[in-house]
């Protein structure tokens, strides 16, 4: 068995030029399929350890942070490629404008996001050091550059590291307190330790890898015994969550536009048990433009009756003398009599989607969404207070992403989160999955439950620990009812944000240069 382990390492370690390139490459993609929907973590852990191997191979080249950039760029490019294939499905909805950028897309999004992989590989080459520290460079860096990928340019936080943890909620539960950025440190720790293993320098350094796995087994003990506690539901709160389920294709076709808001009516009043006190629609519900449509505010009022409250993504428009219009992907809450008594709009847009940096625009690059333009930008997240039901914090789509930027000062007590995942493709897409995992790790970095309203995709009531209370799978039309869980209080990540990530970064730097366990300190420079 030793035999195998050394031959393996040497095997990876000694690959140069193309052959390291296409190995990093194929470790990347598969190591994707820890996302949702497939859940294959240890495929993670694999990629992690074999880029450590192909660090230490790169570090040997005469030019080793080129190597090692190179190599670390492969692996992010396989990474991204395969997780977020789906984001082609986007390109082909108006195939007759925006085909043509598809392959532009299919290699700038992948191969610019494996950029951070790069420089992290490139950092890392220069401060590698013999032995078990080098591990904690390769992670300093890699969790280093995963934070600035999900912050820098509006930020792109999908499938981080710690998200490949979508088969254990348990292992999830400790975002409550470190994040998912935290996790993700320790996720890249842990398999990059695994490396250890493929060399004869294991038989000295095999305490890393064993206290990490000790690590995560009390992660998931701990996150287990979390799991037992009930949640008790808000009383006298019923909520319906309404899924339509109309092709992105057909959604603003004009003969169609009457026919799609009936069908929402429907859903919204069909008896189907106890009746709703809170009807939620999913993000843009309406097809046409709700504050302008006296007959469908008129249907706002009767559905809302004299009991009931509406919540719903709304697109709208602001028109200035003498300037363009400028259209918002909202949230309007509507209470009893149909009465609008909130607005939202969302902050963060979906590069591409909803807005085209400037300098991509003179290549001829337009948004996915076709308006004149691009979205106008909200001005943060806000809460709410709404008759019936505890203050609501809402969250566009897109917003739920962003770890620690989802709540007000005056904190929610639950999200309500809009969607239209039917541009991530069919319903075996990986996407809406994805978007919904990272959902249910907000629940749990923040302590709060999540109603989830999807045109398409998955529509779901989350509670405060990330479990699916009840839900409807893609590609259904139908509704969601059931009760509210209550919110936990404060969690530790809620109330201190990305310290303890912060800390963990320091001390994985602190141990990876400063250790003076250290055996030779060289460095490839």
């Amino acid at each position: 068995m030793a035999q195998i382990l050394d031959a393996c390492g040497t095997f990876v370690r000694s690959l140069t030029g193309w052959q390291r390139f296409l190995f990093a490459f194929g470790a990347g993609g598969l190591s994707a399929l820890s996302f949702a929907p497939f859940g294959l973590w240890p495929l993670l852990l694999l990629g992690f350890a074999a880029l450590t191997l192909l660090m230490d191979g790169a570090v040997t080249h005469p030019r080793p942070i080129r190597s090692a950039a190179v190599a670390g760029w492969a692996f992010g490019f396989g990474q991204f490629l395969v997780g977020l294939y789906w984001v082609g499905y986007a390109f082909l909805v108006d195939s007759a404008d925006h085909l043509w950028q598809l392959p532009f897309i299919a290699l700038i999004l992948p191969g610019g996001l494996a950029l951070f992989i790069a420089l992290a590989a490139a950092v890392s080459a220069y401060f590698w050091r013999e032995g078990w520290p080098r591990i904690f460079i390769l992670t300093a860096c890699y969790a280093a550059a995963e934070w600035i990928r999900g912050n820098i340019f509006t930020g792109f936080p999908w499938n981080l590291p710690g998200y490949g943890w979508d088969a254990s909620l348990a292992v999830l539960q400790c975002v409550s307190a470190i994040g998912v950025y935290g996790l993700s440190l320790l996720t890249i720790l842990f398999g990059a330790s695994l490396a250890l293993l493929l060399a004869p320098s294991r038989v000295k350094e095999w305490p890393v890898p064993a206290a990490l796995t000790l690590l995560f087994v009390l992660i998931w003990t701990g996150g287990a015994a979390r799991l037992n506690a009930p949640v008790p539901d808000v009383s006298g709160v019923r909520l319906r969550l309404v899924q339509p389920n109309v092709p992105q294709r057909d959604k603003y076709a004009l003969e169609l536009r009457t026919q799609h808001w009936r069908e929402l009516m429907d859903l919204s009043l069909a008896k189907n048990g106890p009746a709703p006190t809170h009807i939620i629609w999913p993000e843009a519900a309406p097809p046409f433009l709700l504050a302008r449509e006296g007959q469908a505010l008129d249907d706002v009022a009767i559905l809302t009756g004299t009991n009931r409250v509406l919540l719903t993504g709304a697109a709208r428009v602001e028109v200035s003398p003498g300037q363009e219009p400028t259209f918002f992907n909202s949230f309007f809450i509507f209470a009893h009599g149909g009465r609008l008594i909130a607005t939202y709009d969302k902050f963060h847009l979906v590069p591409f989607g909803e807005y085209v940096p400037s300098f991509l625009k003179k290549l001829g690059l337009s948004n996915v969404v076709n308006i004149p333009g691009s979205f106008g930008f909200g001005s943060g997240p806000q809460t709410f207070s709404i008759p019936g039901a505890p203050p609501v914090g809402p969250l566009i789509c897109y917003e739920i992403l962003f770890p620690g930027e989802v709540t007000a000062k005056n904190r929610p007590q639950w999200f309500v989160n809009v969607t239209d995942d039917s541009w991530f493709g069919p319903p075996s897409s990986a996407g809406p999955y994805q978007h919904l995992l990272i959902a249910r790790v907000r629940a749990i970095e923040e302590g709060l439950p999540v109603a989830r309203a999807a045109n398409t995709g998955v529509s779901a009531v989350i509670d405060p620990m990330g479990r699916i209370v009840k839900e409807l799978g893609s590609g259904k039309a139908g509704v969601v009812d059931s009760a509210l869980p209550s919110a936990l209080p404060e969690t530790f990540f809620a109330h201190w944000g990305e310290i303890a990530f912060l800390l963990m970064l320091i001390l994985s730097v602190g141990a990876g240069l400063l250790w003076p366990a250290a055996t030779s300190g060289r460095q490839a420079r």
